[in-house]
């Protein structure tokens, strides 16, 4: 609750009883009302209301923003992080950012996918340069796939909209019980339609969690009853809501969700159900952590989606922003205090070798990727990794599939060094080199994905594997074997990485079989 008061005083909008008293409502994987929410746009108002708590700041001169800059390194000197290297995406000049500590807040890396629900900006490299710095990178292969997603419309698409998850609330799953039925869904009589979540989890029905519903949408299309030109797709149908409490209810609830699927699509939700398909939206993994969210690199703190902490190989909805104000409003001042305090700090200035040092590695970087000079675009690449993995370490994994992906993600990778183009030059606004270096960093950070998730043969949360499951088709842990945190150290160019095991205990509470017959 203390999240919440403070989000309340920021000014985010959350709902309302009449009373005046906070709403609740239901979210996936939850059979009670304990979700606070902000309509059909939470996590856009949260954000929203950090962005102004930290423009305030900025306006008090408590804070100094650098913006259109990015992280390209981090500083190392004598085992403490002391900074970082930032290239102005502007200008392209580099900067030395000299710090006691520094700390990570830089998102997830779901764009490794090429097609996300996150921004076309979001990346891996800040926590991947610190990676190869030192830092334990934990359970790169747990990744949250949501299911309510509007589908790929074409090959040239860029980024995917997620839908809310609240529309599932009111919203019925179902695709046509006939494979190969492509009447529209108006024509297809209610007793042939298949409510395939319903019928399997009575309990839960539409609510199951995330990563249940996304596998069971892959399967109904798997067996060609997606709907759709592709045929990857689903309906969610609030025909019985809007005859059930009126359109106007329903309006007043999802309108603006609503009229921005109509935006996209062109199709009216109030006359036929919306499209959805299972679509990257999160990232469990992340840099290791401990409980003061300090990496394996004294100094260097890492914070939400960045670190691999509180989630597992699973999460449930409303809680990845609410992790980060966690971490940033009620945990990170008082541990980096304490590091402050309990440290004391040589002087360090930019002659340092450690940081020309460090400059020059981004330099080399750079000039390397505008010397290629090859016939093949970045986002070719990019998208042709995201097809790698999204097929072989997406909503379902097996082990030949892993393998398979390795090796291709390697042999991509041996050809984008050899022939990509980077127009341009580094010395000014260039998104081509911004994106190289991005894809770049992409491209061994999907093979640690893919290493990380044939090594744990078992399933888990965002993480199935084929080869262990139930059967009636769910998740089958391997507790006795893979209880523990997989956190991997760099070990240089072209060497494996090296895989250290932090055992899980559980004392009071033990983990169980989920079920949501």
């Amino acid at each position: 609750m203390n999240i919440i008061d403070q989000c309340v005083a920021q000014g985010v909008p959350f709902a309302r009883e009449y009373g005046g008293s906070l709403a609740n409502r239901s979210f996936g994987g939850a059979q009670v009302s304990r979700t606070f929410y902000a309509r059909g746009q939470t996590g856009q108002q949260l954000l929203l209301g950090a962005y102004q708590a930290l423009e305030r700041q900025v306006h008090a001169g408590t804070v100094t923003m650098i913006p259109r800059t990015e992280m390209l390194d981090l500083i190392v000197i004598d085992g403490q992080a002391r900074g970082i290297v930032a290239r102005n995406l502007v200008d392209g000049e580099l900067s030395v950012h000299i710090a006691d500590a520094v700390i990570l807040a830089s998102g997830g890396y779901g764009n490794v996918y090429y097609l996300s629900t996150n921004a076309r900006g979001s990346n891996a490299t800040a926590i991947w340069r610190a990676y190869k710095r030192g830092a334990l990178f934990a359970n790169p292969c747990f990744t949250q796939i949501h299911p309510t997603c509007i589908p790929v419309s074409g090959d040239y698409q860029s980024k995917l909209t997620l839908m809310s998850e609240s529309l599932r609330n009111d919203g019925r799953i179902w695709v046509p019980k006939m494979k190969g039925d492509r009447r529209s869904p108006n024509q297809i009589p209610e007793d042939e339609r298949d409510y395939y979540l319903e019928r399997r989890y009575p309990r839960f029905g539409n609510l199951v969690p995330r990563d249940v519903a996304s596998r069971n949408a892959k399967q109904v299309c798997d067996e060609d009853r997606g709907v759709g030109k592709s045929g990857l797709g689903v309906y969610l149908d609030f025909s019985d809501a809007i005859s059930r409490f009126g359109e106007n209810i329903i309006r007043d609830r999802y309108g603006n969700l609503f009229d921005m699927y109509q935006r996209i699509t062109d199709e009216d939700p109030y006359k036929g159900p919306m499209r959805i398909y299972p679509a990257i939206h999160y990232t469990m993994g992340g840099l290791w952590v401990d409980y003061q969210l300090q990496s394996t690199i004294p100094g260097l703190f890492v914070l939400g989606e960045a670190n691999f902490s509180d989630h597992g190989a699973n999460r449930l909805g409303a809680s990845a922003l609410m992790q980060g104000l966690a971490d940033g409003y009620f945990i990170i001042p008082y541990t980096v205090g304490n590091y402050l305090a309990a440290n004391r700090f040589a002087r360090v200035d930019e002659s340092q070798q450690e940081i020309q040092n460090t400059v020059n590695t981004v330099r080399e970087s750079i000039n390397k990727l505008l010397s290629i000079r090859g016939e093949r675009t970045v986002d070719s690449f990019h998208r042709a990794l995201g097809k790698i993995v999204w097929e072989s370490c997406g909503m379902t994994r097996t082990a030949r599939g892993l393998d398979t992906a390795v090796g291709e993600i390697r042999a991509l990778r041996e050809e984008f060094w050899q022939n990509v183009t980077v127009p341009g030059s580094s010395g000014d606004l260039n998104q081509n080199l911004e994106k190289a270096g991005r894809v770049a960093d992409f491209f061994e950070l999907a093979e640690l994905m893919c290493i990380d998730a044939r090594e744990r043969n078992e399933s888990c949360g965002g993480h199935f594997r084929e080869e262990s499951q139930t059967a009636e088709g769910e998740a089958l842990r391997d507790d006795e074997h893979y209880s523990y945190v997989a956190a991997w150290g760099y070990r240089g160019t072209g060497e494996p990485p090296e895989l250290t095991k932090e055992l899980l205990e559980f004392r009071n509470l033990h983990p169980s079989q989920r079920s949501y017959k």
